[in-house]
């Protein structure tokens, strides 16, 4: 899918590692060049670069051999004697420490034009298995590799003279479902503040457990440890702080995954068990009541208790209130679904439609409604009227509820005159369509931006970091539970589709030139309210092909106007991994709104570049890597948005805004193009 991706990055490679002539180019090009390399690099674990490495390696080896003339630089290790030969050249020699595999070695390399002479097959196995045990520590049972662990620098504060060992610690690289687990509670701290690396691996776990077991495994594992007589082959002493450490991480749980563990049966029966568990323990154990207090507050559960409620006489007392957990959880469920909100694409033509945003409690009336508004005919001479792959029609009554659940993936609604037995047409040449360009015309650019951004981050704000691993791993795309994600991304595609069908709806040139000068104003906004999704999708918008061969419209543009838009698309240049969009998003601070295809692209190129399991381990170090990637959301949610507008522009703009008229057929477009600027 990112072949291109790879291929630059070997061919950057292959040119200076072996010597070929590359093109002159600037040295800032260069630079730039370098970095992208590296950010490549950085999604790739160390198994996969120490492979590419030796790829680079035997490939100048083979160079070598060919042209053994050569006047370049070269990496020397000889096989006998380990005397280079003195008409090479500049030579250093790689000594036994040095690990071919680091990314800071393979930069080295390639920059400095080097060539990597490969050493005796025994020679080099025994010096990689020597850097290993340095660096790594596997964990075995029964002969075979349950973890592995990295040893890293810790990012703890600095130690006190005399205690250089504290400066390091080791990480996961690969393991066993259970094993990371078990690694994970007892690296747990019970202070009120973990130190980086802990926090990083719990968050790393949580946010990607389902790649590699079930909710069900996960529950059982925690319901196995809490309950285990041992702990770190102690007895009794240690055994309140292994349940504390449990406690902990189900905390952890909850708080990221909120609703999420409501929709699965097995979290919802796994809490029920433990929280029973835990007021079965208080009595014995009293230093769990601020652990069981803070459980009842995450599960919202009001009603306080104090030790002596958990004695063996008030057990049935407990459980009853216990078992009332399920009740809570229904009514919080009704009322979510009550107010959850859903795309509804009503057709007009075959090709073009009405994009309502609307609650799932909405009636086909309300629905009807707004669409009227929006084509600007008289709500009582339409009709809602859903159409099956096979052309079977059902007219919607206006009661009618559950709209999107009654549909099948194949079904479309569309808006019917009932005078006539055809859809409306919005190509015709008349007020109508006119009228819509002065609509748009006399709006604040800026304003509209500002409604664009408040409707973005609506959705950008209810997407659930898992829905970016769902989409990743699952081949059906995560289904419902990607539903924010793929809100989100099908609006940007909208915003496209608008921009272009404004623009191409409007047959009188002067005011389609101020429709184009209005869209770029409106780019240039939202890359100023750091909304890049809409920013992206309206620069898209301008240059799909059926608008930017409008010659005549874009002649007219003054030359202000096209220096802006030409600064704008810089911003969108792919070149470099899309390294103008990712320095200028680095720079801005939150809130913001990335632009979610290109970060579930780099979520997407770690996945396939990298193997989900080792040796029949857990590829933990790709697992960190997409967590970290995934943790953009987080960052970009730091602080929240709100933009502040009178309220009657308000909800002029929200109404236009939510409403959005696209036509979704490029053939149309492209016929909509050559009607109002025909080719010469």
């Amino acid at each position: 899918m990112y072949v291109w991706e790879w291929q630059f990055l070997w061919e950057s490679w292959h040119r200076e590692a072996v010597g070929l002539s590359a093109p002159i180019v600037s040295h800032q090009k260069m630079e730039d060049s370098e970095e992208s390399s590296d950010e490549i690099l950085a999604r790739l674990t160390s198994a996969v670069q120490r492979e590419l490495a030796a790829v680079i390696a035997l490939k100048a080896r083979k160079s070598v051999e060919r042209n053994e003339d050569n006047n370049d630089k070269h990496v020397t290790v000889t096989e006998s004697e380990g005397v280079p030969d003195p008409q090479a050249g500049v030579m250093c020699k790689l000594q036994e420490k040095d690990d071919i595999g680091r990314i800071e070695l393979v930069q080295k390399l390639a920059r400095e034009n080097c060539q990597c002479l490969q050493t005796d097959k025994k020679e080099q196995e025994k010096s990689e298995h020597q850097d290993d045990e340095v660096t790594t520590v596997q964990v075995k049972e029964q002969d075979q590799n349950v973890l592995v662990l990295k040893k890293v620098q810790s990012c703890r504060p600095a130690p006190q003279a005399g205690s250089v060992e504290s400066d390091w610690r080791y990480v996961v690289v690969s393991g066993t479902p259970e094993k990371i687990l078990e690694h994970l509670l007892n690296d747990l701290h019970l202070e009120e503040v973990q130190d980086k690396e802990t926090e990083t691996l719990l968050d790393d776990f949580l946010l990607t457990y389902t790649v590699f077991m079930t909710t069900d495994d996960l529950c059982q594992a925690l319901l196995r440890h809490y309950s285990a007589k041992k702990f770190q082959g102690k007895e009794n002493s240690d055994v309140p702080c292994r349940k504390r450490k449990v406690l902990h991480l189900v905390s952890q749980w909850i708080a990221l995954y909120k609703d999420w563990l409501h929709e699965d049966e097995h979290s919802k029966m796994f809490l029920k068990t433990i929280y029973r568990n835990v007021l079965d323990d208080v009595y014995e154990y009293p230093i769990l009541e601020k652990e069981l207090k803070e459980f009842q507050k995450i599960l919202g559960m009001h009603r306080r208790h104090t030790v002596d409620e958990y004695s063996p006489q008030r057990k049935n007392k407990a459980l009853f209130h216990q078992f009332s957990l399920k009740e809570n959880w229904l009514q919080h469920r009704g009322t979510v679904t009550e107010t959850e909100e859903f795309f509804c694409h009503v057709y007009v033509t075959e090709h073009s439609y009405v994009s309502v945003k609307a609650k799932v409690s909405s009636t086909a009336q309300e629905i009807l409604k707004v669409v009227a508004e929006k084509i600007q005919h008289a709500e009582e001479d339409l009709a809602l009227v859903t159409v099956s792959f096979s052309g079977e029609k059902h007219e919607l009554q206006p009661n009618d509820l559950d709209i999107s659940k009654s549909l099948d993936a194949s079904d479309r609604i569309f808006v019917y005159r009932k005078d006539l037995a055809d859809t409306l047409n919005p190509f015709a040449d008349n007020e109508e369509s006119q009228q819509r360009s002065v609509r748009i015309l006399g709006m604040n650019t800026w304003d509209l931006a500002l409604e664009l951004m408040n409707f973005d981050w609506s959705l950008f704000n209810s997407i659930h970091e898992q829905e970016l691993i769902y989409f990743t791993f699952s081949r059906q795309g995560g289904g419902e539970h990607t539903m924010n994600l793929s809100f989100l991304l099908q609006r940007c595609n909208e915003v496209q589709l608008w921009v272009a069908t404004e623009i191409l709806l409007c047959s009188q040139l002067g005011k389609r030139v101020q429709l184009v000068k209005k869209f770029i104003k409106i780019a240039a906004h939202c890359k100023a309210q750091r909304n890049l999704n809409s920013f992206f999708a309206i620069v898209m918008g301008l240059n799909t092909a059926s608008v930017s061969r409008l010659s005549q419209t874009w002649e007219k543009i003054p030359g202000k106007f096209k220096k802006l838009f030409s600064e704008l698309e810089s911003l969108t240049d792919p070149s470099l991994n899309h390294k103008a969009y990712r320095d200028a998003f680095k720079k801005m601070k939150p809130p913001k709104i990335p632009f979610m295809p290109l970060l579930l692209k780099d979520v997407t190129f770690i996945h396939e570049g990298n193997k989900t399991f080792l040796d029949n381990l857990v590829n933990f170090e790709k697992l960190h890597m997409i967590a970290d990637t995934v943790r953009t959301l987080r960052h970009c949610r730091t602080n929240q948005f709100g933009g502040d507008m009178s309220p009657k522009e308000h909800q002029e703009l929200k109404s236009y805004v939510n409403h959005l008229y696209v036509i979704d057929s490029q053939q149309s477009l492209f016929e909509l193009s050559h009607r109002i600027e025909p080719r010469v």
